[in-house]
């Protein structure tokens, strides 16, 4: 794809984009050639965080891969907690009580809030518009408290579990849940004011780093990335778990297909998110939060496979599980949506980009390397 620099090296510029650019959650690079200020060919490079998680969830018992599989991505780890936990109870004929559901997508539409606003900020940091990204951080910063009151934890909550939660939601946790979102509320006009209405954030993003609506069937685009070039596909819709078929809400779109687009689908989502936190926390009903289970370090899931997805801040998410009766799965397969972004996706978009747009472009994809090295 693009120019080979070989062919003419005198004319071109080789240049390594990482593996530490803080354009991006994690360690991944970019290898790139130029001529003159203008990209002719990219290659990703990514490994560098290879932990073997697939591998090392077959060694363990089912519930001891929670501690686990949460840090397959740092930023948002409750995906994973609640997608490995949706395999296992439909292979084990697991009921979750309606309470730990409620509870599950209040945590999720948690977790994708935190990660929207340290995304959007993070947009506008790439540009040198350093408030934005502090106010994203800062406020993300107010969803880990609520986290580690109702967890014990900030990042690494293990707190989904086969048949429900680990435990109830704090005495007052709905009332600190509302005063947070209303400060997040109170911000937002000024987040509009200091990024979206910023003459030099519209110079710097519109009509730059175009996806193509075509890609996405192509290379299997998904979240905010497929959903800024006019896609409708949400998971959250189209194949509802916990009680999403119970809330009221609209699938968030833009037709723009650049970086503008995509900073607009996640602002908008962020005002999507605390809408569901409200509607949930004014529906909790009562009762347990957990199915009683057999002992966990005796427990054999029964022989099947399945595959279970969600939606995370960053597109479908899933987990393809297959036991065959024994104690520890047979075989855990991740397929988040980061891979394609920033591997074929990434290396086409830079073709012809500009050197001062590709870390801009590498964060409206918002990928997370750690999800690439399962």
């Amino acid at each position: 794809m693009g120019v080979n620099p070989a062919t003419d090296p005198k004319k071109t510029t080789h240049l390594f984009f990482g593996p530490q650019h803080p354009g991006v959650t994690g360690n991944m690079s970019v290898e790139m050639w130029f001529d003159g200020d203008q990209v002719t060919k990219a290659i990703t490079h990514v490994g560098y965080l290879h932990r073997g998680f697939e591998k090392l969830m077959e060694k363990r018992l089912w519930i001891q891969n929670f501690p686990l599989v949460c840090r397959i991505c740092v930023p948002e780890p409750d995906i994973n907690e609640e997608c490995y936990a949706l395999a296992i109870e439909e292979l084990a004929g697991i009921k979750v009580p309606e309470r730990a559901k409620w509870i599950r997508t209040l945590v999720l539409e948690m977790a994708r809030l935190a990660m929207n606003l340290m995304a959007f900020g993070g947009q506008a940091g790439t540009l040198g518009l350093g408030t934005g990204a502090m106010w994203g951080i800062t406020f993300r910063d107010f969803i880990l408290d609520l986290f580690e009151e109702l967890t014990g934890a900030r990042v690494y909550h293990i707190y989904i579990q086969p048949g429900g939660v680990r435990r109830d939601l704090p005495r007052g946790f709905r009332k600190r849940v509302h005063l947070v979102l209303n400060k997040i509320e109170e911000r937002l006009p000024e987040f509009d004011r200091l990024i979206l209405n910023n003459a030099v954030f519209k110079l710097r993003t519109k009509g730059i780093g175009a996806v193509k609506p075509e890609w996405i069937e192509e290379y299997g685009l998904v979240g905010p990335v497929a959903r800024g070039s006019g896609s409708v596909r949400d998971v959250r819709k189209d194949a509802p778990y916990e009680i999403y078929d119970k809330l009221d809400f609209d699938v968030v779109t833009e037709t723009g297909s650049d970086i503008y687009a995509r900073a607009m689908v996640r602002r908008r989502e962020i005002e999507l998110s605390i809408s569901l936190i409200r509607q949930i926390v004014g529906g909790i009903p009562p009762g347990p939060v957990a199915t009683k289970l057999p002992n966990l370090t005796e427990w054999r899931v029964p022989a099947g496979e399945y595959y279970s997805r969600v939606e995370s801040s960053r597109g479908e998410y899933g987990y393809y599980v297959v036991s065959d009766g024994s104690l520890k799965p047979r075989r855990v397969h991740v397929r988040g949506p980061s891979y394609v972004h920033a591997v074929p996706l990434l290396e086409r978009m830079l073709i012809g980009a500009n050197i001062a747009d590709v870390s801009n472009i590498m964060v409206s994809l918002t990928t997370c390397p750690p999800e690439i090295e399962r």
